[in-house]
């Protein structure tokens, strides 16, 4: 990857995830890549609006399955990462074949369980605690041409306690996913971690002691 990565984020939703990137790469991590780009399928997304409050270009996708317009617009913004935070859409197979090795995806979940099609949101949390699942977490993987089965760069645990619900449990795996996604991200834009010709990834994962603070592997 070249020095400074330009990085462009795809997001469905209010974009905690995003904000977790651009304050990261705010920090230490602005050596390996910058923020410049995002984009959503829907124009009152919240995580345009955290674009634009961050001074970062922003993009409509008015047609999610049309590959050339995405790739125009990821062209247009020089992408070099693309992350995709809380984005509900199957990335067309041209765009992923086009990004492979450098197109990133976060799910809610300790994947291969609870993903797929249909899986998002508090649907994932709550498929967790009606199958009696103790343990839950968060993935962070390269994107392939099907939901939720790219190769895996990272997992982090959530434990489930008694008495949660959906809502509680989302928080929080969701405080998870901001710390281990800009990891990832970062590692994949200064080229620590690589997809391989082999399919699999290569690399180490600097994972700083504050991250396996206890209050963040139980919170």
């Amino acid at each position: 990857m070249m020095s400074q990565a330009r990085i462009s984020v795809l997001a469905s939703g209010g974009g905690s995830n995003l904000q977790a990137l651009i304050d990261h790469f705010a920090g230490p991590a602005a050596s390996a890549g910058a923020i410049t780009f995002v984009a959503s399928e829907r124009a009152e997304a919240g995580a345009l609006d955290r674009a634009r409050a961050a001074g970062i270009a922003t993009g409509v996708i008015d047609a999610p399955l049309d590959s050339d317009a995405i790739l125009s617009l990821l062209d247009t913004a020089k992408t070099d990462v693309l992350v995709l935070a809380g984005y509900l859409k199957l990335v067309p197979e041209e765009v992923v074949r086009a990004f492979r090795g450098r197109i990133l995806n976060v799910h809610p979940a300790l994947l291969p369980s609870f993903g797929g099609p249909g899986m998002y949101g508090m649907r994932i949390h709550q498929a967790v605690l009606d199958h009696g699942a103790t343990l839950t977490g968060v993935t962070v993987h390269f994107v392939d041409e099907h939901f939720d089965r790219g190769p895996i760069i990272a997992q982090w645990p959530v434990p489930v306690l008694p008495g949660d619900d959906a809502t509680l449990l989302a928080a929080r795996v969701l405080r998870a996913e901001h710390r281990l996604l800009p990891l990832c991200v970062a590692a994949v834009a200064s080229g620590a971690i690589v997809l391989g010709d082999d399919g699999r990834v290569h690399g180490h994962l600097d994972i700083p002691v504050s991250v396996h603070a206890p209050e963040w592997r139980f919170a």
